[in-house]
């Protein structure tokens, strides 16, 4: 049913009534204005999209609303570059943390994009959306409380507004189908008639003529196929309009150079069957190879638009944005160490402040296998994993830290285990399915459909070259087999090059040595890099609080309260908190459902094991 549901609101909201020949809406606000609106509007009206969203609060997450409200603020939206100010019905910087606060507890939301085909003659954005949330407001029998945002970025300029949930009696706003699909929109378009005045016929022409040569989805597409039975349009069967015929033969020549429609006679075409989801396609693939043109600003790069590889992409951000504003799905434009831009749709839900444009991401795909997964399957007898086993096992192959190493397997089998993959038997014992590969790969598609991003520095590499830590460029040199992956071209050269002067600090620093063309790094390079970089931050933390900063030792535990998390040049790093001192551990993203509780660690190397409160085992 959601699948269905879904393809409808693709295909384009219909109004009811005794017009549309099926029953009107019979509940929620504004069905009775959705039947009066527009009903004095001409051919010659204003025409106005509206998008329109309903999210379930509970469904969407915790964070949905503040980070909505953050990205139609953000940066660069404003008709001068500078960033979006938010603003309501008797405000022009509106609160939006005072916003959220009254509509926590709301059961929904509304969001909607309010793009009129003629905004830049409108002029005052602002002024035409409070006139038409005053209008909802009247036709909803209700004062509304809403945010609003006016993005100037692109060709169309278009309003964002955020409406809360609830009526002015706290009752849940239940907006009727009708007025979502059609009254909004008419009322929008008789404010924008008002305003401008009806559409002169040159300005109708005109607009027709921009709509024959476009290669997307145009409302000529749309005629058509209203007007074609079994795929084939006779325009001898209309002669009213011979203007829009004209037109309408003019488009359809222009579908037959693209191979969308084949002629039959001088009056009949056979349009192609998925003529609307090509048409769609091609619009949504010049829509991205403008962003890239614009991310890339004249440089020279092949484009990847969907790369199938399994081959991970590595790589600094361009650009990033919402490719889809309306259900915040993400997009990034990554400049590869492989010399090609790529641009990336990003899991839904995935938090774009995190990552820096500038930066360094390598995005992989989630269907490949994991190597912890065939660690555990092979560590299996009989369908059964022990932990006492396994340790046995890697003692025997000579393993540093056996106990360590299986801490990583148990931390594993604890995430399969909640997603009913595998089933724990008894501590250090679990029940393990003979296709766990194929399992433990659907669940990580499921959980994040798209691609996993990994942020590996926020730094350009023109800071990481004299930056003290451990950079990503010194990732790379001690690797070594990232720099075969190093283009001769684009970004690759680029970092190349940075490497180069990378390597000549550490040669100064007494952390490299060069004999001829051969560099020999000093040993523990990484560890060394950050050691440093941590010292100096323990410092200045150590003045600004007051507190004694302890240096955390491989193999000891550590212990506090974790109140907040720092951005250093060598990652992010947790601050946890015993009252008389603190110390830094490496920061992960579930830290953040544990802020102001009592943590506890054991790092070793480059892995942490946590434990939470008074739990004994729980790690991640």
């Amino acid at each position: 049913m959601s699948q269905v549901l879904k393809e409808v609101s693709k295909a384009g909201a219909k109004a009811s009534g005794k017009r549309a020949g099926r029953p009107a809406s019979i509940f929620g606000r504004g069905r009775v204005a959705a039947g009066m609106a527009g009903g004095r509007l001409g051919a010659h009206a204003r025409r106005v999209v509206i998008k329109a969203r309903f999210v379930v609060l509970r469904k969407a997450g915790a964070n949905s609303v503040s980070t909505h409200l953050r990205y139609i603020e953000r940066d660069g939206v404003t008709r001068d570059g500078q960033r979006g100010q938010a603003y309501g019905p008797e405000t022009d910087a509106a609160d939006l943390k005072a916003f959220e606060e009254r509509g926590r507890g709301d059961r929904q939301q509304f969001r909607f994009i309010v793009s009129a085909e003629d905004a830049v003659d409108l002029e005052d954005l602002r002024g035409f959306t409070r006139q038409l949330m005053q209008r909802m407001a009247v036709d909803l029998e209700t004062p509304l409380d809403w945010v609003a945002v006016d993005h100037w970025d692109t060709d169309n300029p278009h309003t964002h507004v955020v409406l809360n949930g609830r009526t002015a009696g706290k009752e849940d706003l239940i907006i009727a189908p009708d007025y979502i699909a059609r009254g909004m929109r008419m009322r929008a378009s008789e404010i924008a008639t008002e305003w401008l005045g009806p559409r002169t016929e040159i300005e109708i022409r005109q607009s027709l003529q921009r709509e024959v040569e476009q290669q997307r989805l145009t409302g000529l597409d749309r005629a058509l196929m209203r007007q074609a039975v079994a795929d084939a349009v006779d325009l001898s069967s209309r002669p009213g309009d011979r203007q829009r015929q004209n037109v309408l033969r003019t488009r359809l020549q222009r579908l037959e150079a693209m191979e969308l429609a084949k002629r039959v006679d001088a009056n009949r075409w056979k349009l192609a069957p998925d003529m609307a989801r090509r048409l769609t396609a091609m619009g949504e693939r010049e829509d991205v190879i403008e962003v890239m043109r614009r991310a890339l600003k004249g440089q020279q790069r092949e484009y990847v638009l969907e790369d199938a590889s399994t081959t991970p992409v590595v790589g600094r951000i361009t650009d990033k944005g919402l490719a889809n504003e309306l259900h915040d799905r993400g997009y990034l434009v990554v400049d590869g160490i492989d010399g090609r831009a790529h641009y990336l749709k990003l899991p839904v839900g995935t938090d774009l402040a995190e990552l820096a444009v500038g930066g360094i991401v390598e995005a992989k795909p989630l269907a490949q296998e994991r190597a912890v997964d065939r660690d555990i399957l092979r560590a299996t007898r009989d369908g059964i994993y022990t932990t006492a086993r396994h340790q046995a096992q890697l003692a025997q192959v000579g393993d540093r830290d056996p106990r360590a190493t299986t801490t990583v397997h148990i931390r594993r089998l604890e995430a399969l285990r909640r997603s009913g993959i595998v089933e724990r038997v008894t501590d250090g014992v679990w029940a393990v399915p003979s296709d766990l590969l194929q399992k433990a790969r659907h669940h990580e598609v499921q959980k994040a459909a798209g691609l996993a991003i990994t942020p590996l520095s926020h730094l350009p590499i023109e800071r990481q070259v004299k930056a003290t830590g451990a950079t990503w460029l010194d990732r790379c040199l001690v690797a070594n087999d990232s720099v075969v992956r190093l283009a001769s071209r684009g970004f690759g050269a680029q970092v190349r090059e940075a490497m180069m002067r990378r390597l000549d600090l550490l040669t100064e620093q007494g952390l490299a040595e060069r004999f001829g063309q051969r560099v020999i790094l000093a040993r523990n390079l990484l560890t060394t890099l950050r050691d440093r970089e941590l010292a100096s931050v323990g410092k200045d933390l150590q003045k600004q609080s007051g507190k004694t900063w302890s240096p955390v030792r491989d193999g000891q535990p550590a212990s506090g309260i974790y109140r907040r998390s720092v951005r250093l040049v060598s990652g992010r790093f947790a601050v946890l908190d015993d009252r008389m001192s603190f110390t830094l551990v490496p920061w992960r993203p579930v830290l953040e459902q544990r802020l102001g509780q009592q943590l506890s660690c054991v790092v070793r190397g480059s892995s942490i094991s946590w434990q939470f409160g008074r739990q004994c085992g729980l790690s991640i």
